[in-house]
This record gives structure tokens, C-alpha cells and sequence, in this order.
């Protein structure tokens, strides 16, 4: 998805954001808030965010439609998501009279005339992007940062700095991220994913080709990643900077895993490209907490049960996730029950066999019906075949048809003193972890 809109913000007062529940959309309208302009908006459904977008004085309309747009905007602002799942409001939103532009393109405008810093990979960018401005912030360089989650500190995925530095997590679905122009790009790895789009790995490495080609100065990645390493096998402007150098520059993480590991020497790799100085950066580091539903602690039960969040949703991020669990409860002190809900008929098929697979640290699976996200059933997949190729492959697992009945089998279970309790994906199961714990 190459940049068509061109946007004037200097021209723009009134804008409305289609699907402005979204982590990263919500992160422009919370900028366009603090640079004064009117921001209202849609999304089909209520959530954290857009309760709290309201309470900053955004109005909100539940709902998606032509109508609910206010006619005078300057501005509509739309979901990714939107031409490809309801391509009828879309082509009425290309009729409006308004200007439209997609939330890549307006973060390629946001982006314009900055020292932009752009963290990309498949997995790992958020975590990477929020230690990055963590260390920023914290050293005085008053970065600006959009990133795919709530920072802790902040309790919002948007910091409005004052300084030149602009530091965004770039996500490459569709191409999104070559709306950028940054002077630094992040490659935390390349892997297979969103294979509704892509072709295949190599189509997935062309588009960070294309990214690392627009890059101006430098291109901070591991050599060693294989498909990075295919990747760089052309030649770019920017200079090549291996992140794994810095790893013995660490500090002790208040974060477990080897996979943070790795985004805390990315982070440190472009701390040192702007000047700040080591010993500076090692403070924050060691500081750094996480993210939101990132291997996110939520709380224990008065049984003494220890209830996680994360968002992973791949094969590769499920096991990095539940290797860092292990890392601080081993086999023989913890059992790992995970409740997980994948995340698309087409990435649950595609990489089918990675996920049953991806097990080997968790004692037990449960698994919630496949979240669609608008795709159309795929019925050669289901939440109840990838329990079965579980079990096939050594692992305990139950599938269930709905949210009611798994919740009444962990009553049944008695989890206890002795037991970690893990909702995991990017849909809606971190709303069974929140029950357990009582809010």
C-alpha cells in the first residue's frame, strides 16, 4: 500500500476516524487532539479504548455508516481494514466529497519532515518501540511516539514530544509501512505471516526490501535472521547496523526472554546511533516493565492462581512467550494453563502445523473459537482440529464452542497455588483472565 492521499494538516481542523477503537488509528486521533484539532469518530463496538478517547472529550458513534460522519469534516481518516471487508461503505466514503486517507497514509503525514525512527519486523516491534522511547524519554531527547499498545507509564499508545525525533511502530500488512520515510529502520526479524496478503516469505521480504531501499541512514537488524539475511542481500543507501553487537551491553531486564533480549539490543543499537550515552541508556532499560498484554502480569486470585495476558498470536511469538514464562516458573515449580484464541481462519491454516506445535512449555491448552475478524468461514479449519493435531503432537489440549463453556470447565479445574493461568491472542480472550480475577 504505497501513499496516494496527500494530506495538509495545516488545512485540516475537523476530522473523523472510522474504526477509531483501533490501537494504532487511536493513537492519531489522540494527536490530532493535542495539536488542537476537532476529533470525533466510529467503531462497530465499545472497548478500552474508546472509553477513554471519550473521556479526553472525543465523541464516539457505535456504529459504522456514511451517515454517522458529520458532513462539514475536513478530514475522514479510515481503517486499513475497510476496503477490503466492506467495500460498499468504502466506495461511499470515496464518493463523500470529503478527503479520505488511510491511517498508514496519515501516519506518513504525522511522520513528515521528522527524524523518523521506524521499528518494523513480525515480531517484537511493540515491545521494541516502547523500550526505544522509554529510553528516549527518559534521556531527555523528547521523542514524539505512536506505538501498538498502552505504554505503562503513560497509559496511552501516543507521546506528544517537543523534540525532532519521531520514534513508530511500522507494520508491513499491505505494504502499510512504506508510507514512511524514516531515517532509522528497525528490523526485529522477518517471518511468515499475514498470508492473506503475501505470497509467501520471499513476497513477505520484498516489501521489507522496498522499506529497507527507502531507508536514509542507517538499517539496525540481525544479519543472522535468515530471511533478513536474504534480504540484505542487495545493496542499500542506509547503513547496515547489527543489533546483536549491543547484546552484551544489557543490562539485567526486568523483562524475561531471550526474544527481549533481542529487542532491548535493537533499542540499544539506536540509543547509540543518537548519541545518547551508554551508561545513560542502561537506566531505562532496567526500568522497562513491558507493555499492555504484552506477557502482561494482571494479578493473582485469593487461591493463589497467577493470571498473564499476552497478545501473542503466531507460532513463533507463543513460543518465545511461554519460554519466558518458564524462564521465571520452571517445569517443576509451575504447571502453564493457556487459554488461547487464534487469530484468523487464514493464519491458523496457513501455519497450521506451527501452531500445534508451539506448545511444549504449557501444561495445558484451551482453545476458544477461531476470532475471524470479518474474514469469511474457512470450514477446513477450526479450533477443534488444531486441538486434535495438539494432542497428536504430545500436548494436552480441549477445544470449545464458545466463551460460556470454556469458563464453565476452568471452574471445574480448581486451578490453584501451583498454577500459572495465561490468556493468549489477539482477540477476546483477556476478558476470561479479567473475570478470574474479579473486575
Amino acid at each position: 500500500m504505497t501513499r496516494k492521499t496527500q494530506v495538509d494538516l495545516s488545512k485540516t481542523n475537523k476530522i473523523f476516524f472510522v474504526g477509531i477503537g483501533g490501537i494504532g488509528i487511536s493513537a492519531i486521533a489522540r494527536m490530532m487532539l493535542e495539536a488542537g484539532k476537532e476529533v470525533s469518530g466510529s467503531d462497530i463496538s465499545e472497548n478500552e479504548i474508546t472509553e477513554e478517547l471519550r473521556t479526553l472529550g472525543v465523541e464516539i458513534k457505535i456504529g459504522q455508516g456514511i451517515e454517522l460522519i458529520p458532513k462539514d469534516a475536513d478530514l475522514i481518516v479510515y481503517s486499513i481494514a475497510i476496503p477490503k471487508y466492506d467495500k460498499e461503505f468504502f466506495q461511499k466514503l470515496q464518493k463523500s466529497g470529503i478527503p479520505i486517507a488511510s491511517y498508514p497514509e496519515m501516519l506518513g503525514a504525522v511522520t513528515e519532515g521528522k527524524y523518523t525512527i521506524a521499528v518494523s519486523g513480525t515480531h517484537g516491534k511493540t515491545t521494541t518501540t516502547a523500550m526505544i522511547a522509554k529510553i528516549l524519554i527518559d534521556t531527555g531527547v523528547d521523542p514524539s511516539v505512536i506505538v501498538g499498545s498502552m505504554l505503562k507509564e503513560y497509559k496511552s499508545n501516543f507521546v506528544m514530544g517537543f523534540g525532532d525525533v519521531f520514534v513508530v511502530e511500522a507494520c508491513e500488512y499491505e505494504r502499510s509501512f512504506l508510507n514512511l520515510k524514516p531515517k532509522i529502520l528497525v528490523i526485529t526479524n522477518i517471518d511468515a505471516d499475514h498470508l492473506d496478503y503475501y505470497k509467501d516469505i520471499s513476497d513477505i521480504e520484498s516489501a521489507f526490501s522496498e522499506m529497507a531501499a527507502q531507508t536514509a541512514e542507517y538499517i539496525v537488524c540481525n544479519p543472522e535472521d535468515l530471511a533478513t539475511f536474504r534480504m540484505l542481500a542487495r545493496e542499500y543507501g542506509a547503513k547496515v547496523v547489527d543489533y546483536t553487537k549491543y547484546l552484551d551491553k544489557l543490562p539485567e531486564l526486568s523483562v524475561p526472554g531471550k526474544h527481549n533480549r533481542m529487542n532491548a539490543a535493537a533499542a540499544t543499537a539506536v540509543a547509540d546511533l543518537l548519541k545518547v550515552p551508554e551508561e545513560e541508556a542502561v537506566g531505562p532499560l532496567k526500568e522497562f516493565e513491558g507493555t499492555w498484554r504484552r506477557l502482561e502480569k494482571k494479578g493473582e486470585t485469593k487461591e493463589g492462581v497467577i493470571v498473564y495476558d499476552d497478545y501473542a498470536h503466531h507460532p513463533t511469538e507463543i513460543k518465545a512467550s511461554l519460554e519466558a514464562l518458564r524462564e521465571i516458573y520452571p517445569k517443576d515449580t509451575k504447571r502453564i494453563t493457556v487459554l488461547f484464541q487464534p487469530h484468523l481462519y487464514s493464519r491458523t491454516k496457513a501455519l497450521f502445523s506451527d501452531f500445534a506445535k508451539s506448545w511444549t512449555d504449557a501444561d495445558r491448552v484451551l482453545l476458544l473459537p477461531i476470532y475471524f475478524a470479518r474474514e469469511e468461514a474457512d470450514l477446513e479449519v477450526s479450533s477443534d482440529r488444531l486441538a486434535t493435531a495438539i494432542v497428536r503432537e504430545g500436548g494436552e489440549a480441549n477445544a470449545f464452542p464458545d466463551f460460556t463453556s470454556a469458563e464453565r470447565y476452568l471452574e471445574g479445574l480448581k486451578l490453584g497455588k501451583g498454577d500459572i493461568f495465561v490468556t493468549m491472542g489477539a482477540g477476546l480472550a483477556h476478558k476470561i483472565g479479567l473475570k478470574i480475577l474479579g473486575f
